[in-house]
């Protein structure tokens, strides 16, 4: 797929996704959300990635959905007195979604600004890493619109309830560190060293067992909705299939050979 508006790139098994707006701050489209969608899923049906890396181009990781004077809904949308949730539903709904689902880990790279529809995507990733001079928050309001990307469920999950009420009612944006303490940031980092960091992350974790990485990271999300009873039986059967692969074998030999596994996701 020949994309417009994102770039894409794949190395030493790390595919990047890199939002390319940047003359808009990243503000998403459909075109965009679209081409995301589309790179994902090839990230995830690619057996040779095992993490992805979102960031932005230019200055602004993503300034939520793109506002802008000439924005209108979709022609296959507008009139229908659903429009607004059908477009919602069938777009950055669908992200969400999927990145949620995602099996493989994923890291934000969060170079610059990440607000509203932005922040949400953030927080869809799995690790944020924030260059010093990023701001992160919510200006839905501002705008009299809702974080109706996700962000309702997603920012008092990260940041408690009288947090994200905060952030939200008075349109607040924080600076990296204050978002960090908040919990909507997993680290603070230069701003010259924020890519490196994160291809130093997404190549540690690419090192790593596939499979049990990407059965724990499921376990962890799904069982946030589990009593401990159920947790346990979860574990159970996941267990059935990590503890029979290959790289178990490979981590215990090299343990007794005193060497680094090579881990091959079988």
């Amino acid at each position: 797929m020949e994309f417009k508006q994102i770039l894409y790139s794949k190395e030493n098994r790390v595919a990047t996704i890199t939002l390319n707006r940047p003359a808009k701050l990243n503000a998403y489209s459909e075109v965009m959300v679209h081409e995301i969608l589309a790179a994902l899923s090839s990230a995830r049906d690619d057996d040779e990635i095992r993490v992805v890396i979102i960031t932005g181009a230019g200055r602004g990781f993503c300034s939520g959905g793109d506002i802008s004077t000439d924005f209108q809904y979709p022609a296959r949308y507008r009139g229908h007195r659903m429009e607004a949730m059908l477009e919602m539903r069938e777009n950055m709904h669908q992200l969400v979604t999927l990145l949620r689902r995602f099996d493989k880990p994923t890291i934000a790279a969060v170079n610059g600004p990440a607000v509203a529809g932005g922040l949400t995507l953030a927080l869809c990733c799995d690790f944020r890493l924030a260059a010093e001079s990023a701001r992160l928050g919510d200006t839905s309001l501002k705008f009299a619109l809702i974080p109706d990307e996700g962000g309702a469920y997603l920012f008092p999950k990260y940041m408690g309830l009288q947090n994200a009420l905060r952030m939200s009612l008075f349109s607040e944006v924080y600076p990296a560190s204050r978002a960090k303490e908040l919990g909507l940031v997993t680290e603070v980092v230069k701003d010259a060293e924020l890519m490196t960091t994160a291809r130093e992350w997404a190549e540690r974790l690419a090192d790593g067992p596939p499979i049990a990485i990407r059965m724990t990271k499921r376990m962890m999300y799904k069982q946030q909705t589990m009593e401990l009873e159920n947790a346990l039986e979860d574990a159970a059967l996941s267990i059935m299939v990590t503890n029979y692969t290959d790289d178990v074998k490979e981590g215990t030999a090299a343990f007794h050979e005193k060497r680094k596994p090579d881990f091959k996701g079988r």
